[in-house]
């Protein structure tokens, strides 16, 4: 493969007007990403010091092998909504070594309202799981919630039923899930190590049970203690619900790390070969993303950053130039990558869906960079069959079997996000850049259309409306679209997996084909494409 021959002048004024811009996006994103890991109010660490308990993160940080990588998904979950008081949504969750297993881990974040479920908290958990399902990997659940929401317990129940199926079907797949009970699991919460292979109890600290001891006195009138009626020795030696009892949290993981050592190494779909750094410096993307989201770059400089020697086999490179299709290493895994280089034309979707279908015949996984406002409209492009064409690339996207990944790098608008696959399309993972925007039209598009309608409502009730109310309702119209197209926006209601620097990707990635080659990889199967 040919190393990609960079344009970039890192002592242009652009690209230091775009370092200097986006500095201060990725710091500001990485201070918010920090205060919701670690940053929690002095009573719930008091709290949880006077239970002689670690904090969740604390948890799965000892459970981890020493000096690997832990993958966390959806740091910011909830951050726009609770009032932010629920920061990652009361849980933490990612991919992680183990014994030398690659696992996910689902872990309840104690050191804020106890650890309660919020919708917020199940959709998070879902989604981990879902991940396992997909990628068929083992699960540790560390257990210590106060359980679901009260204020909202008919969003935590519907959604919540959704964990408990998920655990079954990794069952269903014999993919082993461990739970290590460290707090109370109460109600529905109560199933989660009762539909684990292997079940773990700190004695003093963790119960069982589908109704707590007010509950019961409430319902039977039946008055019992919480070691009684679900702690540990009552279930390892009487009802057999949990399998061992442990004196300690720190005994509790050692004992879940014994049990995931035991467990087979799967054969993987694909390897990687031998693997070299970028030949171009990744932090030279700060300076490469414009400052500006509607100015375009060339994504050919953000794959040098990504892939392995800055290498890459570009497919059709004087053809549908919109998009850059081609072939790279990332950390030794070979991949097909189709980046965005502008609208999607007719030319470029049919080269998506040729590339595509290459990929799936030669087994090769499919990472999507997207930074595009959509496919082009207009009379020519409808007569040339646009909507025909972008429907082929979405044929073969659909119908693709290897594993796909996406990236929002920039702008993603329209039905751009579903071409190249947006989270209805199911990518393994999806993350967005802190700078990246995504949502029907641009935030500035948007409120030119919307506040058009507002104001044409506005003045048939109100005829003589001042210049000045004008004024205010395209203000508050236009501080609405640019918040809901956001990256913050989307992260919060886990429409992405996470937002990821720039220059984490390469890693990002790497971890993400490494998992997703547990899974075997099926022949691809098409429907009709539109001739």
């Amino acid at each position: 493969m040919q190393r990609i021959r960079s344009a970039i002048r890192t002592q242009s004024e652009a690209y230091l007007t775009n370092k200097v811009h986006n500095e201060k996006v990725f710091t500001a994103f990485r201070e918010r990403q920090e205060s919701a890991r670690y940053v929690r109010p002095d009573r719930e660490l008091a709290r949880l010091e006077r239970q002689g308990k670690m904090t969740g993160r604390q948890r799965v940080e000892m459970l981890l092998d020493p000096g690997t990588p832990f993958l966390e998904f959806s740091s910011l979950a909830a951050c726009e909504d609770y009032d932010g008081e629920i920061p990652g949504a009361n849980v933490i969750s990612g991919i992680g070594i183990v014994s030398g297993r690659e696992v996910v881990i689902h872990a309840d974040d104690n050191s804020m309202k106890g650890g309660a479920w919020y919708p917020r908290s199940t959709q998070k958990i879902i989604r981990a799981l879902d991940i396992a399902i997909e990628n068929r990997l083992p699960v540790i659940h560390i257990c210590d919630s106060a359980g679901g929401y009260l204020e909202d317990m008919a969003g935590v129940f519907v959604k919540g039923g959704r964990v408990f199926r998920n655990q079954c079907i990794l069952s269903k797949m014999n993919i082993p899930q461990v739970a290590i009970v460290c707090g109370n699991c109460t109600a529905g919460g109560a199933y989660i190590p009762g539909l684990c292979d292997y079940a773990i109890i700190v004695r003093g600290m963790g119960a069982v049970f589908l109704g707590g001891p007010p509950l019961v006195k409430a319902a039977t009138g039946e008055e019992v203690t919480v070691e009684a009626l679900g702690g540990a020795d009552m279930h390892t030696s009487i009802s057999g619900t949990v399998d061992y009892p442990v004196d300690s949290e720190e005994q509790g993981i050692a004992m879940a790390r014994e049990i995931v050592g035991q467990f087979r190494q799967p054969t993987k779909a694909y390897l990687p070969q031998a693997t070299e750094a970028p030949y171009y410096d990744p932090e030279e993307l700060f300076g490469i993303l414009p400052s500006d989201i509607k100015v375009q770059f060339d994504m050919r400089e953000v794959i040098a950053r990504i892939v392995d020697g800055s290498r890459f086999h570009e497919y059709q490179p004087a053809y549908g130039k919109t998009l850059v299709c081609g072939y790279a290493h990332i950390w030794g895994y070979k991949v097909g990558i189709l980046g965005n280089n502008g609208v999607l034309f007719n030319d470029s979707s049919l080269k998506a869906a040729h590339f595509i279908s290459l990929c799936n015949q030669n087994g090769t996984p499919l990472i999507f960079l997207q930074n595009t406002t959509g496919y082009m409209i207009g009379r020519e492009y409808e007569e040339k069959g646009i909507t025909k064409d972008g429907a082929k690339m979405l044929m073969a996207q659909a119908g693709s079997e290897v594993p796909k990944f996406t990236v929002l790098t920039n702008s993603s608008f329209g039905a751009g996000y579903y071409g190249m696959c947006g989270r209805a399309w199911d990518p393994r993972f999806l993350w967005c850049w802190p700078n990246a925007e995504m949502g029907v039209m641009g935030a500035e598009q948007a409120s030119r259309t919307l506040g058009d309608v507002k104001l044409a409502q506005l003045k048939r009730a109100n005829p003589d409306v001042s210049e000045e109310e004008v004024a205010v309702l395209r203000q508050r119209v236009k501080e609405k679209a640019e918040r809901e197209t956001s990256a913050y926006f989307s992260t919060s209601r886990m429409w992405d997996d996470g937002i990821l620097m720039p220059t984490d990707t390469r890693n990002a990635l790497a971890i993400a084909l490494s998992v997703a080659a547990n899974a075997p990889l099926a022949a691809p199967s098409y429907g009709v494409f539109r001739m």
